[in-house]
C-alpha cells in the first residue's frame, strides 16, 4: 500500500465511518499507519513516513502526526531513532488458529491468582476494581448507610424479581443514556454481571454443549463454563476490534455452537472495541444462535458509544448484560439483564436461585442514583482513567527502554474505554513466572495464562491503571517491574 494519499478525505476512506464521526484527528492518523503496518507494505525495523511528509500527504499539522506517532510508540507497534524517524518494531503476530472446543480447567490456577494480599501493594495492577477514591462513592455509602439505620422501622421481606422499583427505573435510565432501548418492564436486577451471565447460560444451555467465546477471554467466564460443565470454542479475536466474524463463520460450520458470549465495548482484557460494520456481520453469520453481550465497561467509552448487539437485533436473541461493578464499585453486586425472549425462564432461575435481593444496598444504591451524582462521577472516571493509562505507559516505556533484551519488542495494547491494558511480551516468555516474582517485590499483574484454556497466551499479562493516579511518584516500583521483565525475556 502507497503513502502518498493527498489528503484527509482519502484518509478517512481508509477508515471506519464512525470513527471518523467521533475521532480526534491524531487517532485517525494512528489508524492509517495500523492499518498500513499489518497490512504488510512495512516489514520489521523498516523506515516509515517522516512526520513531514505524513503532515503534507493528510493535511494534518506536525503535532498530529507526532502524537499519533507517540500513541503507536506506547502500544509497542512503532519505534523511534534519533534523526532517522520512526520504524516499525519486531511484532508478535497474533494467533489465529481456531482450535477445537474443549473442557476448561482454571479454577484451581484462578483462586490461587485472585486471593486478596494481606499487605499493601506497592503498584497495584492486578485486580480489575475501578477507583474509588472519589466523593461520589462517599455520597454512595452515606446513602447505604441512612438506608442502614432505616431498616429497623421497615417490615422485614423478600424482594422479588425484577428488583427494587426504584433500582430497575434507575438501571433502566442508565441503559437508556447508552442509546437502549430499555423499559422497567424488560429488565431484571441480578447479583452482579457475572451471574447475568451464568443465568443466560444456564437458560440455553446443558451440560457438554459448546460456547464460543473471544480469545483471549475474560477469565470469568471461562470459570463460568467450567462450572456448568459446558465446552469453550475460542474464536481468534483482534485486539483492536474483537472477535473475527470469519473464524466464527468457520467454527459454526464445524461445531454445533450453542451461545455466544462477547464483549463488543473494551474487551477484557484486550480493551477491543468491535466497529459497527462487525457488529452487524456477526449477527447476520451467526444465524439464530444466542448471543449474550457483556457491556460493564460501555459507560466508560471516550466517546460516543456504538450501537449494541442488543440494539441492532431484529430476532430478540441478544441478551444484554452489565453492571455497576466498573463504574462504581464492585462490592455492590449490583448487575442487571435485558433477557429479551428468555426473559420468562431467567426469572424464574432468579426467584428460585436468591428468593428476593439484597434489600438494602438495592434501596441504598437507587436513591443514590436518583440524585444525579452517576453522570458526573462517570464522566471524570472517564477522564482519570485516561490519564492514567497514559502515565502507565509513559512510565513503562521509560524502564523498558533501557533493557535491549525487552525494547521493541513487546505491545501495549491500549483502549478508548476501561482502565484495562493488555501487554504483549515476546514469545517465550512466562507470565505466570512475571506474576509470581512480582508478588514477590509487592506488585500484583494478571498472567495472560488465565485469558484462554490452552495456555497460548502464557506470554501475556493485563495490568489494571484504575489506581496508578498521576499524583504518586511510581517510578521506583515502575523501575522494579521492568527489571523483573527483563529478566524473564529471553
Amino acid at each position: 500500500m502507497g503513502t502518498d494519499v493527498g489528503n484527509l478525505v482519502k484518509l478517512t476512506n481508509l477508515i471506519d465511518q464512525e470513527k471518523w464521526e467521533r475521532s480526534s484527528k491524531y487517532i485517525l492518523v494512528e489508524s492509517y499507519l495500523l492499518k498500513i503496518i499489518q497490512s504488510g507494505a512495512f516489514q520489521d525495523n523498516d523506515k516509515l513516513p517522516s512526520i513531514r511528509k505524513l503532515s503534507a500527504d493528510l493535511c494534518v499539522s506536525k503535532n498530529t502526526v507526532i502524537r499519533a506517532y507517540q500513541e503507536l510508540e506506547a502500544q509497542g507497534y512503532v519505534y523511534a531513532l534519533p534523526k532517522s524517524g520512526y520504524r516499525v518494531s519486531v511484532r508478535t503476530k497474533l494467533d489465529t488458529i481456531l482450535m477445537e472446543p474443549t473442557c476448561v480447567d482454571l479454577l484451581s490456577l484462578c483462586k490461587d491468582i485472585l486471593s486478596y494480599p494481606e499487605y499493601k501493594e506497592c503498584l497495584p495492577l492486578g485486580s480489575a476494581h475501578p477507583n474509588i477514591n472519589a466523593p461520589a462513592i462517599k455520597s454512595l455509602y452515606a446513602e447505604i448507610g441512612r438506608h442502614s439505620r432505616q431498616q429497623v422501622y421497615t417490615s422485614s421481606h423478600y424482594q422479588l424479581p425484577p428488583g427494587n422499583k426504584l433500582l430497575v427505573k434507575q438501571l433502566a435510565k442508565i441503559t437508556q443514556d447508552l442509546g437502549i432501548s430499555a423499559s422497567t418492564d424488560d429488565l431484571l436486577v441480578t447479583h452482579g454481571a457475572q451471574q447475568s451471565i451464568s443465568l443466560a447460560l444456564r437458560a440455553m444451555t446443558r451440560s457438554g454443549d459448546i460456547v464460543a467465546v473471544e480469545s483471549p477471554c475474560y477469565f470469568g467466564n471461562l470459570l463460568l463454563l467450567e462450572s456448568l460443565g459446558l465446552k469453550v470454542i475460542e474464536i481468534p479475536s483482534c485486539s483492536r476490534e474483537g472477535i473475527s466474524p470469519e473464524a466464527l463463520e468457520q467454527a459454526m460450520k464445524t461445531w454445533d455452537i450453542k451461545v455466544i458470549i462477547v464483549t463488543p465495548n473494551f474487551t477484557n482484557p484486550t480493551g477491543a472495541v468491535m466497529p459497527l460494520k462487525r457488529r452487524q456481520k456477526l449477527l447476520s453469520i451467526s444465524s439464530n444462535i444466542p448471543i449474550i453481550e457483556d457491556d460493564v465497561f460501555g459507560a466508560l467509552a471516550h466517546g460516543t458509544p456504538l450501537p449494541s448487539l442488543y440494539s441492532l437485533d431484529i430476532q430478540k436473541r441478544v441478551i444484554y448484560v452489565n453492571s455497576l461493578s466498573k463504574t462504581l464499585d464492585s462490592r455492590l453486586r449490583i448487575g442487571w439483564i435485558l433477557a429479551g425472549k428468555y426473559r420468562e425462564k431467567i426469572e424464574k432461575y432468579l426467584l428460585c436461585d436468591n428468593m428476593g435481593c439484597l434489600n438494602l444496598l438495592h434501596s441504598g444504591v437507587a436513591t443514590f442514583l436518583t440524585s444525579g451524582k452517576y453522570r458526573t462521577h462517570t464522566s471524570k472516571m472517564i477522564r482519570n482513567y485516561q490519564s492514567q493509562v497514559q502515565y502507565f505507559c509513559l512510565l513503562l516505556n521509560k524502564v523498558l527502554s533501557k533493557y535491549e533484551n525487552v525494547k521493541n519488542r513487546y505491545q501495549i495494547h491500549k483502549t478508548q474505554g476501561s482502565f484495562l491494558l493488555w501487554i504483549r511480551l515476546p514469545k517465550g516468555t512466562d507470565s505466570y513466572e512475571l506474576y509470581r516474582e512480582c508478588n514477590q517485590h509487592k506488585i500484583s499483574i494478571l498472567p495472560g495464562t488465565v485469558f484462554g484454556s490452552h495456555n497460548q497466551y502464557k506470554h501475556c499479562f493485563r495490568v489494571s491503571v484504575a489506581n496508578f493516579d498521576c499524583g504518586n511518584d511510581w517510578l521506583p516500583a515502575m523501575e522494579v517491574f521492568g527489571r523483573l521483565i527483563s529478566q524473564l525475556v529471553n
